[in-house]
This record gives C-alpha cells, structure tokens and sequence, in this order.
C-alpha cells in the first residue's frame, strides 16, 4: 500500500473496482443475453404450437378444399379448427397468375374488421417450398406468429392453410423483465461499489499493517507483531510473518552475540601474541626465558590457527556450502586411526585411552572424513575438560540398526544446569582453553548426514555419543543416550 504513484490505482480502490466491474458484467449479461434468448425461446414454443395445430386440425379443411362442397362448409371448417387451437386460422388460394404468385383470402376464422390485415410472408415460403413453415410478421405495432400448412391439388400448392396468434404478450413481458433487471442491477452495482469498497479498505488495512511491519524488519526492528484477527489466508499471513519476526530476531542476537564472542575469542590470542612479540624484542632475555616465551607463543599461534578452522567450518555448514561425499566406511577402522593420532597429547595429560570395538566389521554409509572431525572433536574435547590421569573409552558397536560411537570420561562431569547449552557455538562448561566451537561443529556435521550427537553425564563420567544410520535413513530418535560397556 503506502504511496500510490500517480496513474496507478491502490490495492483498496482496484479491489473494490473488481467488485464492481464482475456485478456489471453479470447484470450486462443477464440484460443483453437471458433476456434476448428468454423472448426468442417463448417465441419459438409459440412458433412450434402454432405448427402442431396446423398439423393436427388441417385435414379436414384440406379434404374439402378442391370439391364441390359449398363456400359455406368450407368456412365453418376453418371457423372449428379456429376454435379447437384458439388461433386465428386464416384460408387462402394460391393463384399462378402472370404477373406473379397471388393469394387470396377464402375464408378466415376472425372478423376481418376487427383482426389486423395481414400480408402471410410465410404462406408464399410455404407455396415455394411446398412444405410448412413458420414464421412471424409486424401488424402495425402488434408481432405476429404464424405457422402455414400446404394443401396439395393437381400437382401443385393451390391452398395455404395459416395459423396465427399474437406475441405482443410475450415481448411486453420480455420488456418488463428487462426493466426489472436494469432497476435490480442498478441497485446491486449500487451494493457491489458500497460493499467492495468497505471490503477492500479492510482488506487494504490488514495489508498496510504487513507493510509497516517489513518496513520495520528491514530497518531492523523485530518487536512489530501484527494482530491475527482471523483464519483467512491474510491471517495465515501475519501468523507466518510473526514467526518469521521471531526467527529474525533470534538470528540477529545470534550473530550479534558471534560477532562479540567471535571479535572477544580473536582478540585474546592477538594481544597474547603482541604481547609475547614485545617480550622477545629485549635483548637482556635469558635463553631459557626465550625458549619459554617462544612455546608460550607457538601455543598462541596454534590456538589462532584452529579458531579460524573453526570459524570457517562453522560458517560453511551455517551457510549450506559444505558439501557431504558418503562413502561405505569401515567405522571400526576409522576410529582406530583416529584414536592413534592422539598417543602424543594422551602421553602429555598422562591420560589412557581404550579403544573396544565390536568383534564383527562396522560398515555404514558416510562421509569419512566428517565422522573422523566429530570424533577428534569429541577426543579433544575430553581431553582439554577432563584432569591429568583421566581414563577415556572410545567405543564402536552396532546397536538396533545404527551405528554408534561414543567417547566417556572419568572426569568431573558437567553441571546439570549447562548440559542444554553445552552445544552452543562459544560456549564451554569450565575455564579450560578452547574456541567452545568443537562441539556446535560436531552436532551441526552429525544432522547433515542424518546422524544425531547425544550427551549424557553423571558426576564421575560424561559420555557424547554419535549415531550413524548404516544406509543414509535417519538414526532412530532415543529419549536417553544409549548405553555402552564399561
């Protein structure tokens, strides 16, 4: 809505001008073609009526045309088939003269002074024809209806046997429908301009509301929520572009809170680095105290190197670019060589780790190198939370259908309170280093391949564990974590 441009009608006005042109079109019709078709059917059926009475009671008036019979008798027949169809039955006798067909009246069943001179155009068609026709004729300001009949001697029409009636009845009826249908369309379009216009200004309200509310959203304000007054599809609408408010708003405190976590997590590692750089610059530093300062550095590179995989990582399954190439894999393998790349950082938190994997081979279709991140991911993880000596079970098993890898620690455990956000991008569970991106990384990597990463923990333990389909279809949904030996 808003604005109109000039030359261009609103939303309100064209609707209600809808309105109107679909009423004028209707009564348009109903003037110009029901009307016209009602006369012409009436006029018909009078039509075909006048016929079947002249086929009907013209026998006997044909057997005595051409005899002997007196004027008379030939009258009084034309005056009875008159008075048994109701219709004016008028006689006439063809005459081939030179100078062209005439017909004369022989004998008519209604006064002639007080019935209306007729010229009978369908007694001369029937005379050419030699067949029966029907037809009408004007009589000053009356219309005629007329069916003729032949009467066959010596060869040729010599007799035309005329039955008509008037239909001025039926054209004056015909004229006051029409009447009646102008004076109830004027009303209607009346009704339809009033009603479309109240309609539509409804309508256009609603609309107005959406509009204001965009405008908002794409100034960035996500607190404009439009009433839903009805179950129509506008009240539908507002019911979506609410949730979609809502939505909006929960990504904007998403990125909001990513930009600062994400600008808070860089900055640490960036001033630790110019930091330990202005350090190494005093030339008075023992070697010792250089060799430290130079790990404490190498540490902080190394940190900075994997937040920004992670970010990246983050970002393209945030976006939909990371691309997924499933393969069949040997999961028991898989977890085998991913449990050996981390014998140095085990040696160094003096950790063990015990791998138990089923007896039979683990095959499942997916992408190996995503299942092997999750599973570095979920090592790491328990190893950076979890205190030196720390036992870790990596395990590998089959179990009703879908494959299921899990990592359990004899830690601390996790605070009930942080278990629910213990996915969140940025978040962690103690004060130990990390970019709290690992696990958001692993959830988001186990649903693109319709896998689901679950986590239970107890004081003393904390198990993460990954279900796999074996074919592609989604894991089975579990209300708790599944169990694996101890």
């Amino acid at each position: 809505m808003g604005r109109s441009s000039p030359g261009r009608l609103s939303l309100r006005n064209r609707l209600a001008a809808l309105f109107f042109a679909i009423t004028f079109v209707a009564i348009a019709a109903l003037y110009l073609y029901v009307a016209p078709g009602l006369q012409t059917r009436l006029i018909d059926q009078k039509l075909g009526g006048l016929a079947s009475a002249a086929q009907t009671y013209s026998g006997e008036i044909a057997g005595t045309v051409g005899s002997n019979a007196p004027q008379s008798v030939l009258r009084n027949q034309v005056d009875a088939a008159g008075l048994a169809s109701g219709d004016r039955v008028t006689l006439l006798l063809v005459m081939h003269a030179p100078g062209g067909l005439q017909l004369s009246t022989e004998a008519d069943s209604s006064k002639l002074a007080a019935a209306p001179p007729l010229s009978f155009p369908v007694a001369y068609r029937t005379v050419g024809s030699g067949r029966s026709a029907t037809g009408t004729e004007r009589a000053g300001d009356s219309t005629i209806a007329e069916a003729a009949y032949p009467i066959e001697f010596g060869g040729r029409v010599g007799a035309v046997v005329v039955y008509s009636a008037p239909v001025s009845d039926i054209v004056r009826s015909v004229s006051i429908v029409r009447h009646e249908i102008l004076v109830a369309g004027g009303i209607a379009l009346l009704l339809a301009l009033v009603g479309g216009f109240v309609v539509a200004r409804r309508v256009g309200q609603r609309v107005k509301r959406l509009e204001l509310a965009a405008q908002k959203v794409a100034a960035g304000q996500f607190d404009q929520v439009i009433p839903v007054d009805s179950s129509d599809e506008l009240g539908q609408l507002a019911v979506a572009f609410n949730e979609m408010q809502r939505q909006l708003a929960q990504l904007e405190e998403a990125r909001k809170k990513f930009i600062a976590t994400a600008s808070h997590e860089l900055r640490t590692p960036i001033f630790s680095l110019g930091g330990f750089v202005e350090l190494l610059e005093d030339d008075d530093l023992d070697a010792e105290t250089r060799r430290r300062f130079l790990e404490q550095l190498s540490e902080q590179v190394e940190r900075l190197r994997k937040l920004s995989v992670d970010l990246l990582d983050l970002s393209r399954l945030e976006s939909g670019s990371l691309e997924l190439r499933p393969e069949q894999v040997d999961l028991g393998e898989l977890t085998r060589s991913v449990s050996g790349e981390f014998e140095p950082t085990l040696a160094q938190h003096d950790s063990h780790l015990e791998l138990r994997l089923a007896s039979r081979r683990i095959e499942a279709q997916c992408d190996p190198v995503r299942v092997a991140q999750i599973m570095r991911i979920l090592i790491d993880n328990a190893l950076t939370h979890t205190p030196p000596g720390t036992r870790i079970v990596v395990t590998a098993a089959r179990e009703d259908g879908d494959i299921r890898l899990a990592v359990r620690d004899d830690g601390t455990g996790i605070a009930p309170g942080r278990i629910s956000r213990i996915f969140e991008p940025f978040y962690t569970a103690d004060d130990a280093q990390g970019s709290g991106l690992g696990l958001a990384i692993a959830i988001e990597l186990a649903e693109r391949m319709s896998g689901r990463l679950s986590v239970r923990s107890v004081p003393g333990e904390t198990t993460f564990a990954l279900e796999i389909p074996v074919s592609g279809r989604p894991a089975q949904s579990r209300t708790e974590p599944p169990s694996f030996p101890p």
